[in-house]
């Protein structure tokens, strides 16, 4: 369902993706799949399919009912909640030229004889093409991801992680993470009734999760981050719900998305241990979403791969613990989603169950072959004494450094009007604040049949042409109300929006007080 609604910015009226295009120096970011148009009576927050009741097709001069309706499809596509899409982020536009060089020497080989590439980035390409059946970036690679891909990002992981081993039979590149981590909750997702898998999920969480585990008809179990804590992952907590959940189902997964989308915070390396020796101690299969993993911004903050962890735990957690990790070219200092790169690399899983999803991934052929080689260039970038190493240093670090400045930012700003509390954006490219709405608003939303914060964020788009996600969306306790917004536009047009969102609110508050 593609969805519209007409914003007052720029020289004309722009579909409203959020703010104006690249052309304007701005971030782009999709408006929830429920925002119909200008009326404040749109339908609900999330993009959800109601279908109640089924309507036959009667049968008109012979031709009889479609095979395919909405009373016998899938039942559980019926159930997918989809907040948002992927962001498209804000391109560095010097360190994305270094990327897209390897990348259209590869499309056009013609190019290695030009002497506008520098010399690194046509050896890389050389060597990507000659890893290439039929020495072409067009032709289908293996199922897994072509070899030598897959060896630099073992050896990615390797350097990552402190030289802590990664095998390439491992590692299986896929059509950005979300693939993968599709792929590999398929193959977990088993059983009927109370033997039904269930998986437990951080709450708030990246709406991937819950939209999968609709399709597949696993059973959510949500574990909530503790707000109060810099949204802290408890193991009390997740005891809790894990408890709790046993008497409707069977789990088997927990999901861990570190740093945090939507909430950003990056955990402490004693955390994670104590996420692994949950998931030992309950038999949990663990999943590993950590495609934020270069955006690490406060102080005192530092990523930590549960892989890298998880083998300095030593026996028995590092030989028996099931663990896939994930990564992306989507995020972190890169940006180019639209490539849709990635992998998973999957630890202790049993070989006849890796041979499965390598049977798996078979049926879709194979992972897009210029994503493949974003992901190599990210994993294997420019290294000291080569011609572009110092400038794609530079470019990096500055892309980073600007958006800790933005991250902190963000929750300065915010902090200081009264009714919102943003927690310190440690780490990925969001914040998620915590709005305190008025009673007129909450019923104001009620009498409309929408989530007060989607009420808010409609009124704020409305009045402001700013785009932010409701936190409905995401989950968030009951009572609690919340917005995501991404740090990622230039630091002075953020600088603008954030005061005017405070504004905005101030107004709001007072108008539904």
């Amino acid at each position: 369902m593609s969805v519209r609604a007409e914003v007052p910015w720029g020289p004309g009226k722009h579909p409203c993706w959020a703010w104006p295009g690249p052309s304007e120096g701005w971030s782009l970011y999709q408006l929830p799949s429920a925002l119909h148009s200008r009326s404040t009576s749109a339908p609900r927050a999330v993009f959800r399919t109601m279908a109640n009741k089924t309507i036959k097709q009667p049968v008109v001069n012979g031709i009889r009912d479609k095979v395919l309706t909405m009373d016998t499809m899938n039942q559980s596509v019926k159930n997918i909640e989809y907040a948002v899409r992927g962001p498209i982020l804000l391109r560095a536009l010097e360190l994305e030229k270094e990327l897209q060089q390897v990348l259209a020497l590869c499309q056009y080989p013609d190019l290695l004889s030009s002497p506008s590439f520098p010399e690194d980035a046509k050896k890389r390409a050389r060597r990507i093409l000659q890893a290439c059946e039929g020495h072409s970036a067009g032709s289908y690679s293996a199922s897994a991801g072509i070899r030598t891909i897959r060896e630099d990002v073992a050896r990615y992981i390797e350097q990552r992680d402190g030289g802590i081993a990664s095998d390439p039979e491992n590692i299986f590149l896929s059509t950005g993470a979300s693939s993968a981590i599709m792929a590999v909750l398929s193959l977990l997702v088993s059983g009927k009734g109370k033997n039904r898998t269930g998986v437990m999920i951080p709450i708030p969480q990246y709406p991937l999760y819950s939209a999968t585990l609709a399709e597949y008809d696993a059973v959510q179990i949500n574990y909530y981050l503790d707000e109060e804590h810099q949204w802290a992952l408890d193991v009390a907590e997740l005891r809790r719900a894990l408890e709790q959940a046993r008497a409707h189902c069977q789990p088997r997964v927990l999901c861990v998305i570190n740093p945090g989308n939507p909430t950003g915070q990056v955990q402490s390396r004693e955390n994670i241990e104590a996420v692994i020796r949950f998931a030992y101690e309950e038999h949990l299969f663990l999943l590993a979403d950590e495609v934020y993993q270069d955006n690490v911004y406060a102080e005192g903050s530092q990523f930590h791969s549960f892989k890298k962890v998880l083998m300095e735990m030593g026996p028995p957690y590092a030989q028996q613990l099931e663990l896939a990790s994930f990564h992306s070219c989507s995020k972190g200092y890169m940006g180019e989603c639209g490539f849709r790169g990635g992998y998973t690399e999957v630890v202790n899983m049993d070989p006849a169950v890796k041979q499965q999803m390598l049977k798996l991934l078979s049926v879709r052929l194979c992972p897009p072959v210029p994503g493949q080689i974003l992901m190599d260039i990210v994993t294997n970038p420019p290294q000291p004494g080569e011609p572009s190493y110092q400038q794609f240093q530079e470019e990096k670090k500055a892309v980073l450094a600007d958006l800790a400045k933005k991250a902190q930012l963000t929750e300065e700003i915010l902090n200081k009007e009264p009714g919102i509390q943003c927690n310190p954006v440690q780490g990925a490219m969001y914040s998620f604040p915590r709005i305190q709405l008025p009673p007129k608003a909450l019923q104001h939303a009620k009498e409309l049949g929408q989530p007060a914060d989607m009420f808010f964020c409609i009124q704020l788009l409305e009045e402001t042409g700013i785009c932010v996600v409701p936190g409905s969306g995401f989950g968030q306790k009951d009572g609690t109300y919340h917005f995501r917004m991404t740090i990622l536009p230039p630091l002075e047009k953020l600088k603008i929006l954030l005061e005017k969102l405070s504004q905005f609110y101030a107004k709001f508050t007072r108008e539904y007080s």
